[in-house]
């Protein structure tokens, strides 16, 4: 699997996915909810087809673990070397609320961890990629594009921290308390990360659920970006394990 090709193909994907997915954004859509009360609308599906069906078609061999797709049990799953991590419309909830802070995130996990990642935020028309060994890039419509950099705050600094949009929690408040948080920015959805990677903020905790495809794709362009991502008490973050909700999380720049 060639680098520069998995780069053009995963970039051109995102994006058409994010443009399938504007062409809703548009209209007067409809709001659906599943059994956990998350919001579901036909952007989700639209954009979940149109990726499924390309990665499937061009990349056969390799499974895909999606959101909006079918449940896989871990049996079948915990052996694979390599998978797609796939959220084709992350922050439904900013989708419905209109702020245009939602994304599309593919990242190839491999051995359990992210090597790649992309996000698309079709609204703001910004995408981002990148992994460990790759460098991280962003690229505002069709500009050339640019490597980015996480900000490594200095002992004592202020620290700009991101908070979920929709996910606030107590338990980040008394995390923060020991903190010499300077600046708090509310975001949405995979956007964080990538505000994250190119050091417009320093860290970003979660404390709140997660599933895989809400990170693997934001922890590969942040690592590449020269940041890191462990769970709350500074271990690895794996991938593929029996259950695909996170631990609770750091990403520092």
């Amino acid at each position: 699997m060639a680098y520069d090709t998995l780069v053009g193909e995963l970039t051109d994907l995102a994006k058409l996915a994010g443009h399938e997915i504007m062409k809703i954004y548009a209209t007067d859509f409809t709001v659906d909810y599943k059994d956990d009360e998350s919001p579901l609308t036909q952007a989700d599906r639209v954009s979940n087809r149109l990726i499924l069906d390309y990665l499937r078609d061009n990349y056969p061999d390799v499974p895909v673990v999606s959101e909006e797709g079918p449940h896989i049990p871990y049996p079948e799953r915990q052996s694979w070397p390599r998978y797609f991590s796939v959220d084709p419309l992350d922050g439904t909830k900013e989708f419905v609320k209109r702020n245009g802070e939602f994304t599309v995130n593919i990242a190839l996990v491999a051995r359990n961890f992210p090597a790649f990642g992309v996000i698309y935020a079709p609204a703001m028309e910004m995408l981002y990629w990148g992994g460990k060994d790759f460098g991280s890039f962003k690229q505002f419509r069709e500009f050339a594009p640019q490597r980015i950099h996480t900000h490594k705050a200095a002992e004592g600094e202020g620290l700009r921290v991101l908070i979920s949009r929709s996910h606030p929690c107590p338990e980040l408040e008394v995390f923060l308390e020991d903190l010499p948080v300077e600046q708090r920015i509310v975001a949405g959805s995979a956007w964080k990360f990538c505000l994250l990677a190119e050091g417009k903020a320093d860290i970003y905790p979660r404390m709140t659920p997660t599933r895989e495809w809400d990170t693997a794709a934001g922890q590969a362009i942040v690592e590449g970006a020269g940041g890191s991502m462990t769970t709350l008490d500074g271990q690895p973050l794996v991938y593929n394990r029996q259950t695909l909700v996170n631990p609770g999380f750091i990403a520092r720049g």
